[in-house]
């Protein structure tokens, strides 16, 4: 049952990496500036992407994109961390929204009633135009990252597991922008 009034969707990118942070984005609509195209972000193009943040960033009544970082996500575990960056991009709004909808199936502890939504970014504007904001913004971070440690290539993976990503830890270990409680990164580390 979605709620009435002002509602914020939210939504993360960069859970499944294996480097840089987890960023989550909290966006509540205007009913009277529908964006036409949202959805999730996985199934747009880069440029139908960066499109409709723009869309997004103008239109919407509130906005805010939040992370967390590789050492909290190191410290606290991905899902805690991932609930933490959504509750920082829900503080973050310049409009307190009265509930919450979040993709997936559990909910980080907000001041506001919040819903799980299952695929919600498939199904829930909001949840798309979070889930956009999300991924173009962690995007944007990651080619930021490479241009300070070109030899992992995250500008083609976005430091999700790849053949590519886990050839160049192999040649040349981890950087100080991975994971290291993560699988490939630890194994990687307990080699040196």
């Amino acid at each position: 049952m979605i709620p009435a009034g002002l509602v914020c969707g939210i939504d993360e990118a960069g859970r499944g990496p294996l480097a840089g942070p987890v960023v989550a984005a909290a966006v509540i609509l205007d009913p009277a500036r529908p964006i036409a195209g949202l959805n999730d972000s996985k199934k747009l193009t880069e440029k139908r992407r960066q499109q409709l943040a723009e869309e997004i960033r103008i239109a919407a009544l509130a906005w805010c994109v939040a992370e967390a970082s590789v050492e909290e996500i190191d410290r606290l575990n991905i899902l805690q961390a991932t609930f933490l960056a959504m509750q920082r991009a829900v503080a973050g709004l310049a409009i307190k929204p009265m509930a919450a909808l979040v993709d997936g199936n559990r909910c980080p502890k907000l001041d506001v009633p919040v819903e799980a939504i299952v695929k919600g970014d498939g199904k829930i504007a909001s949840i798309a135009a979070a889930s956009i904001l999300a991924k173009t913004v962690r995007d944007s971070g990651m080619l930021e990252l490479h241009a300070r440690y070109p030899q992992y290539g995250f500008d083609r993976h976005m430091g999700y597991p790849t053949a590519a990503h886990f050839a160049a830890l192999q040649s040349h270990g981890a950087s100080p922008v991975h994971r290291k409680t993560f699988g490939p990164v630890a194994a990687q580390l307990s080699l040196l």
